[in-house]
């Protein structure tokens, strides 16, 4: 017996414009769809919609789930997939594993992975509690604590350098309790920052008048240098837009500009040959070499640019004043001091570099600037950055013999040095924070004491 074959409909006519069915213009059409699966992958990644938007969806998915209640909420300590702990674990003990012999590879990483299931998720909750709740009455003890806990533990970050809190949850939990997105949402690096700075609270309001008061002096130099900022790091250039880098130093600028044209104290007489008329502010001091860098890691990790302006100006302004003047004080005798240091701590190094005439001032000046944010990769730079801002800024230096020290046999087997230095490799923050540390018993106190004011 024949097959029954249904009747189908005739074919709907294709819509397809005459103009779209050339070659090119299927290609075109292939770009479209190439480029809208890229933005669509994009934003999965890593540009979620605001806090706003999530909490009104949010609060929509809860109306309905509360009609319709379906299954019951995952556990809030369900353990991470065993992938992601995987390759959380392997950038964690990326830097060590270098330093390993293959043999005691195996258990040094089976001792990794017990660290972060136990005591590296109890050392992070313990961090959440802190900062969310504040110290327990002893503050001087809780920052010390906090301190210790940044050196020995670290922040555990993804690979992208990002620290979020424990534990994960799952979306039907974020659905049934709203509450919980500031939990996912947050990121204790910058908030441990804030802490460790002592950075003062900003109003987003303030920050936003020195938005809207428009180009400041120093707008073309800025300008000139926002565009090649670690311009070649795609997980910066994937977060932070040149607009919001922009806007930043724009504002770090007229606040600066500001500092520098208040008027004399109201005691003393206008007229007063010790007070004379105070010149309206250079624009070469009121933005300098330097500053775009400094600014980058911040509005990598912070959540909004108010936070990331906040920290950089503190930075600045209290901890490194002295980089900041035109003539760049600080940093040269940084640089200086990199020179000494380097002779207590590896003498032959230093007489090697010496007779070949290259001083400090040749390889390291944008590492001493910039605090080794020059240096990539990004989440490196954030894992030092943890360790100075813990212990002081002024350790920068000693980070930067270290990093010599780690290069010391390419150093001394290259015909020309100055070529080796000429680009440093990629920083290795957990390594170089553990020789810095082990080289601040050889300094002798004086010298530290120099080390510590440089940048005042």
């Amino acid at each position: 017996m024949a097959a029954h074959v249904p009747n189908l409909p005739p074919p709907a006519p294709s819509s397809t414009p005459a103009h779209l069915t050339s070659p090119r213009s299927t290609r075109t059409l292939r770009k479209l769809q190439s480029a809208y699966a890229l933005s669509s992958n994009y934003t999965t990644a890593g540009n979620a919609p605001s806090l706003i938007s999530q909490q009104r969806q949010l609060q929509h998915h809860k109306s309905a789930i509360l009609r319709d209640p379906g299954p019951p909420p995952a556990p809030l300590l369900a353990a991470p997939p065993h992938g992601q702990l995987r390759s959380r674990m392997r950038a964690d003990s990326e830097s060590a594993a270098a330093e390993m012999s293959i043999g005691a590879g195996a258990s040094k990483r089976t001792a990794m992975a017990k660290k972060l299931n136990g005591e590296d998720k109890n050392a992070k909750e313990e961090l959440e509690i802190l900062v969310r709740q504040g110290p327990k009455g002893d503050l001087t003890g809780s920052l010390a604590s906090l301190r210790r806990s940044v050196l020995l533990d670290g922040l555990v970050a993804d690979s992208d350098g990002m620290v979020h809190c424990f534990p994960p949850l799952s979306f039907h939990t974020l659905l049934v309790s709203p509450q919980c997105l500031p939990t996912l949402q947050s990121q204790l690096r910058i908030y441990i920052w804030l802490i460790l700075l002592n950075a003062p609270p900003l109003r987003t309001d303030a920050y936003l008048s020195l938005i809207h008061r428009g180009a400041s002096p120093a707008y073309a130099k800025i300008r000139n240098d926002t565009f090649r900022t670690l311009a070649t790091d795609p997980l910066f250039k994937r977060r932070v837009s040149e607009a919001s880098l922009i806007r930043l130093l724009n504002a770090l600028a007229w606040t600066l500009h500001d500092a520098q044209s208040q008027p004399p104290p109201k005691h003393a007489s206008p007229s007063s040959p010790l007070t004379p008329h105070r010149p309206p502010p250079d624009p070469a001091s009121i933005y300098l070499q330097g500053m775009n860098v400094l600014s980058a890691p911040f509005l990598y990790a912070a959540r909004s640019e108010a936070e990331a302006y906040v920290l950089t100006h503190h930075l600045l302004a209290a901890h490194l004043p002295a980089y900041i003047h035109a003539a760049m004080p600080g940093v040269h005798r940084g640089l200086a001091l990199v020179d000494r240091l380097l002779a207590i701590i590896d003498p032959k190094l230093a007489a090697h570099l010496a007779a070949a005439a290259l001083s400090a001032s040749i390889y390291a000046f944008p590492s001493v600037l910039t605090l080794c944010a020059c240096t990539p990769p990004l989440p490196e730079v954030l894992y030092l950055w943890d360790f100075l801002f813990a212990y002081g800024v002024h350790l920068n230096i000693l980070a930067i013999v270290a990093q010599l020290v780690l290069m010391r046999e390419e150093i001394l087997a290259a015909e020309r040095p100055g070529g080796v230095l000429r680009g440093f490799p990629p920083l290795r923050a957990k390594r170089v924070v553990q020789l810095a540390v082990s080289f601040v018993g050889m300094v002798p106190a004086g010298v530290y004491e120099e080390l510590v004011a440089h940048v005042r």
